[in-house]
């Protein structure tokens, strides 16, 4: 089915309806051509529509279809072309205006770029001047110059021109344009945009760039109101970051850090920041302060995948400084060797290292690797008197219950690097951070000196021995996790909420956990849910179909870089068409006849996900595990067509994915639907056995007892009693 014919975007638009129409195949030809042909020269526009309305082939166009013409893109880009060099500034406005909207279509682009519209577009930023009157800023030349550096920014983005081929005056000119304090808010925010597409698209620009755009100027973006220059400024932060080298990476870290780190501090008094309440409710921020914790974790990576040296001096001395820090020994230079080693070793083994003898063999296993020497070390040397305490109390301990520190240390590292994900690229979806990030300069080494205490305090309220050395780690890892989870913002909250999680509230959350899973196994309970199961299912059907109709905002991403483009998709009252279409930043939930793009619910053919997806098989070996479990298509008309989705959560992926199942009539098998459905059988079975709390369920049902030999002894209410 031809759905659409365009060729361009907002210039002449001609809805034709189209019902009841017969051609032969030549027929059909011949109008195509014809068609195509007249759209160049809209004077042909009336010839094409008799042709048109006299008849189509039925099984290529359905009754009620609509026929799009509007101009060529060649005639388009030849236009606008011209009227960005008019000498009326109203024309040049609005031929720029235009070019920003149009020039997301790519055929347009290309017509345009043949033409070398691009330089014209160079030509006026570089002939820009920074010294016009305040009064001109303020009224035509902000505008001309936001559309001008809009249209930039979409022909670029699709990938025509490189960004290598600009002029280093060019890239002065933008760097010049966020350097600005007095300037249109619109312009910084595209200027920011076009430098983090720069940054990341070369290393000769990043230098470039790092030269011209002052770290000062950037980081006094995140303090300003506006959110879109926040959100924009944090972006370019992050291509930085993650294109600068170790030494200059360090230099940037250190500042955004600092910066970062205010408002989280402020949060604690009295005082709302507004920055920080408006950028947890922002995914864009989210993200960004996600990759910040990613790449700056990151950096510890080196360390947790480099074994102990033996040869090295300093690594020896560093393991000999954390023995003595923790026994006070007499001068070891009278001793012989043979009385030194074994002094060593017995106080080694005090310091919980299996090989006593050799004590840099426990830290060959990689990870932890070094990290675990370094979280040791600083520990000893930042808590000396908790770290004394921890040694010489297990040092008294029965040999079978004493805490080892320097085997817990080793595997509590190990705990923490794996949920942190320290080593793991930061993925484009990604938004998943943790605040006391921001409250620490040193977050893994500060939370290990806090959770290796927590280890010797669990051991002790286990009353372990080294043969429970893995169960007590688990409920560690358990405790660290559970805590992490509720997102405290200092390390003073972390400490207070994780010892407070002891042992014995572990267990009561696990038996809590293993009851209810016991009480929804009885013979009887499982039937009554298989009786329940259908009125829920469609009770979550049916949301479903209503999620679909409040839709959801959709982000673009594109291998080059994470785009701001955004695009909306939900699903008409009636549930017959899925309407979508792009939108605006700020928008929140677009009327239906704004989205102009719609599938009809009857044409979908097939739901892709995963790998499976069009999407996904262009980008093939380029797509982290995140994006494909975060991606899904469907295909429809005759499976030429897609319409690909990259969901912003696993929540939104399954909600749109079971939605879209129920409309076809299949199944929903997503992980949100089980956990749902498990949720609601298990309020409706507690409802529905309130009354037998307490009561022991039998497996089975009690056998029906005999009838009787007579019923004499029931009353006769006939007789009158006396």
């Amino acid at each position: 089915m031809l759905r659409w014919v365009r060729l361009s975007h907002h210039v002449i638009v001609h809805f034709l309806q189209l019902r009841n129409c017969k051609l032969s195949a030549n027929r059909e030809k011949s109008v195509m051509s014809l068609i195509l042909k007249s759209i160049i020269h809209p004077s042909h526009l009336l010839s094409v529509l008799a042709c048109i309305t006299c008849g189509w082939n039925r099984l290529e166009i359905k009754n009620g279809c609509i026929l799009r013409l509007t101009k060529a893109p060649g005639r388009c880009a030849e236009d606008l072309y011209k009227g960005i060099q008019s000498s009326d500034s109203g024309v040049r406005c609005d031929s720029l205006k235009q070019l920003a909207s149009v020039s997301t279509d790519v055929t347009f682009a290309q017509e345009f770029i043949s033409r070398d519209g691009h330089l014209l577009l160079v030509k006026i930023v570089e002939d820009s001047n920074d010294r016009v009157p305040l009064l001109s800023w303020q009224t035509v030349v902000p505008l001309i110059m936001t559309h001008t550096l809009t249209g930039f920014m979409e022909l670029m983005d699709h990938g025509i021109v490189s960004w290598e081929n600009l002029s280093a005056e060019f890239i002065k000119k933008i760097a010049s344009f966020v350097n600005a304090k007095a300037m249109d808010a619109s312009i910084q925010q595209v200027s920011l945009a076009i430098l983090e597409s720069m940054v990341l698209s070369s290393s000769s620009l990043f230098q470039l760039v790092k030269q011209e755009v002052t770290m000062e100027r950037l980081l006094s973006h995140l303090q300003v109101t506006n959110q879109q220059i926040q959100t924009k400024a944090m972006a370019l932060l992050m291509a930085l970051l993650q294109t600068a080298g170790d030494a200059d990476r360090q230099v940037h870290m250190l500042s955004l850090h600092l910066c970062l780190s205010l408002p989280f501090s402020l949060s604690h008094g009295s005082t709302t920041n507004h920055w920080r309440c408006r950028q947890t409710g922002t995914n864009n921020m989210a993200h960004y302060l996600y990759v910040l914790q990613s790449v700056t974790l990151n950096h510890l990576e080196l360390r947790m995948r480099m074994p102990l040296d033996s040869y090295n001096q300093d690594q020896r001395e560093i393991l000999h400084n954390l023995r003595q820090a923790a026994f006070e020994t007499e001068s070891e230079n009278s001793l012989s060797n043979e009385r030194r080693r074994s002094l060593c070793a017995k106080e080694f083994k005090k310091l919980g290292f299996s090989n006593n003898s050799n004590p840099g063999q426990d830290l060959l296993r990689t990870p932890p690797g070094l990290l675990a020497l370094d979280t040791m070390s600083y520990f000893a040397s930042r808590y000396p008197d908790a770290y004394s305490r921890f040694v010489l109390e297990n040092s008294s301990r029965e040999d079978k219950h004493e805490c080892p520190f320097a085997r817990g240390s080793i595997q509590l590292t190990l705990i923490l690097c794996e949920i942190l994900r320290i080593g793991e690229p930061p993925s484009e979806t990604g938004s998943n951070y943790h605040p006391i990030f921001f409250s620490q300069d040193r977050l893994l080494e500060e939370l290990f000196c806090v959770c290796i205490q927590l280890v010797n305090k669990t051991w002790k309220e286990m009353r372990a021995t080294q043969e429970d050395f893995d169960k007590v780690m688990q409920v560690v890892r358990e405790q660290i996790t559970r805590t992490l989870s509720s997102k405290p913002t200092s390390l003073e909250l972390f400490k207070n909420k994780v010892n407070a999680l002891n042992y014995s509230e572990i267990l009561k959350l696990r038996q809590t956990e293993r009851l209810h899973q016991e009480e929804t196994l009885a013979p009887p309970v499982l039937e009554l849910k298989e009786r329940l199961k259908p009125e829920l299912l469609e009770l979550i059907r049916q949301q479903r179909l209503n999620r679909l109709c409040q839709g959801t905002l959709f982000r673009k991403i594109s291998s080059r870089r994470r785009q701001d483009k955004l695009w909306y998709c939900r699903l008409s009252p009636n549930h017959k068409v899925l309407h979508f279409g792009d939108v605006e930043e700020e928008t929140e939930t677009p009327a239906i006849e704004g989205l102009q793009e719609k599938i009809p619910v009857a044409d979908i053919k097939a739901l892709l996900t995963g790998k499976d997806c069009p999407h996904m098989k262009e980008n093939k070996g380029k797509q982290t595990k995140e994006v494909l479990d975060l991606a899904f298509s469907i295909t429809y008309d005759v499976e030429e067509y897609s319409l690909n989705f990259i969901a912003s959560s696993r929540i939104d992926f399954c909600l749109w994915t079971d939605g879209l199942s129920v409309l076809l009539g299949r199944d929903m098998s997503s992980e949100c639907m089980r956990s749902e459905l498990e949720i609601l059988l298990s309020m409706e079975i507690k409802l529905r056995l309130l009354d037998l709390e307490n009561v022991p369920i039998p497996d089975n049902a009690p056998p029906v007892p005999k009838p009787p030999s007579n019923y004499n002894f029931c009353y006769d209410f006939s007789q009158t009693e006396q």
